[in-house]
């Protein structure tokens, strides 16, 4: 076997440190434990190994995800076999926080460390706010938190129903990194909920949004927060959008005020945020020929330049993708548990595991991206980066491998079957595909990882 040598950034290490030994960390479990008696009887699933059994995400029945779990763990020794009831009881004495406190504690401190080149626009961070409705398990206790939503097919009414959700995430669009996430019935408005997670945000700051969020209240809330906004107009958002998409003119830039209405001054009084804003509504013209307005606090024509923003707004289709990557590549809809903590669990554990698997492809993506010119620019396979994480989860955060030796193993993973990048391939347009066949995707084709 070939030994590898290589050397990894000083805060990839610090990171694997720092995780190992907060989970093995007696005041961490006391702070993310329901009762004071729980994780105190010697027990195979212990407060550590529960997490990482949680926090690997797999797509297989809680009965054989135990048993390879419990074997790896054995070494190859004999073990005494658990049951799926056993993970049930268990993770009914943990907390969601603990997978919040390693992400905002652990991860994201380190992605932000000085001495690790994060990207920017500008020396802005450009962050995504967007919310998507999910799939909840089928159990009654779910349906009286979150309310139940009919089944409905081409007829009408298919006579089901089911628990629904709406997944609400903050997100660093240029770094792949999800700052906060929420998990609310869908019947809550995705603006109000979007407006509490805006406390994450820093001086500075560029929020993009899409069209559902554009309305006074919630640029004014980031703009009390001393951030900034991209922010796309439909036709009917504000008077000078309307006019521009009227006009039907790219490359258009006024810079006009805009001020709360009636109905929103005592709100706005109430919240502290301003009565007036001075906003610059920039149009573009899309490759397809449609008009988009987008409306803007970055005012200087000089500083940011109108054609930039087509660059800088296409940049949220990065958020897009990261739902799409919970719900299709991850499974997150395939919930390990049918409680109401089991669900939050697993959702947090799903944000911990993307930043993650963000963080420690960098060293792979890097040697990519130092390919010989003459080669097609390729990136991290991302399903196979989660495989590998999954499978190496153990020996990462658990075992008492030198955090160096795990960081070379899952570097030769992340690196094989790399994607080709191709920023010109066009759009094709594509029939959509029957019934029939999607429904042969879902069952035998779409890739899952572990």
């Amino acid at each position: 076997m070939r030994l590898l040598t290589l050397s990894y950034p000083p805060y990839l290490i610090v990171l694997i440190e720092h995780l190992r030994v907060k989970l093995r960390d007696g005041n961490f479990l006391v702070r993310h434990r329901v009762h004071s008696v729980d994780f105190t009887r010697d027990r195979q699933l212990t407060f550590p190994l529960l997490m990482l059994f949680i926090l690997q995400q797999t797509v297989k029945s809680i009965q054989r995800h135990l048993h390879e779990f419990l074997d790896e763990l054995a070494g190859g020794q004999l073990f005494e076999p658990l049951t799926s009831g056993a993970v049930t009881h268990a993770r009914a004495k943990l907390k969601e926080s603990a997978f919040i406190e390693l992400n905002t504690d652990c991860v994201l401190p380190t992605v932000y460390r000085s001495e690790r080149p994060v990207r920017r626009w500008r020396e802005h961070r450009l962050v995504g706010v967007d919310s998507s409705l999910i799939r909840l398990p089928d159990s009654a206790e779910l349906g009286q938190v979150f309310g139940w939503k009919k089944a409905v097919n081409q007829h009408g009414a298919a006579g089901t129903r089911y628990p629904e959700g709406r997944l609400s995430v903050l997100y660093d669009l240029l770094n792949r990194i999800g700052w906060d996430v929420r998990l609310e019935p869908s019947t809550v408005s995705e603006v109000p909920l979007a407006r509490e997670q805006l406390s994450g945000l820093q001086p500075n700051d560029v929020v993009i949004h899409d069209r559902g969020f554009t309305g006074y209240l919630f640029l004014a809330a980031i703009f009390a927060r001393q951030a900034h906004f991209i922010a796309r107009c439909s036709n009917s958002s504000f008077l000078m959008a309307n006019q521009l998409f009227r006009l039907n003119r790219a490359n258009q830039s006024p810079v006009v005020w805009l001020y709360a209405s009636g109905a929103q001054k005592a709100e706005c009084q109430r919240l502290g945020l301003p009565l007036k804003l001075q906003v610059r509504f920039v149009s573009l013209r899309l490759p397809t020929g449609e008009l988009e307005v987008l409306a803007t606090s970055l005012l200087d024509e000089v500083l940011y330049p109108t054609l930039e923003f087509l660059t800088v707004y296409h940049w949220r289709w990065g958020h897009e993708t990261f739902h799409l990557m919970l719900k299709s590549r991850l499974e997150l809809e395939r919930f390990s548990g049918r409680t109401l903590e089991a669900v939050r669990q697993d959702v947090q554990a799903a944000l911990l595991l993307a930043n993650l698997e963000s963080v420690l492809t960098q060293p792979a993506q890097s040697a990519l991206d130092h390919q010989p010119a003459d080669h097609q620019a390729r990136q991290v396979n991302r399903a196979n980066a989660y495989h590998a994480l999954k499978d190496q989860l153990l020996e990462l955060l658990y075992q008492d491998i030198p955090a160096p030796i795990v960081l070379a193993q899952l570097t030769e993973l992340f690196k094989a079957s790399p994607v080709a990048i191709r920023p010109t391939r066009k759009k094709t347009d594509r029939r959509r595909p029957s019934l029939h066949r999607s429904n042969n995707f879902q069952k035998r084709l779409k890739k899952m990882v572990f």
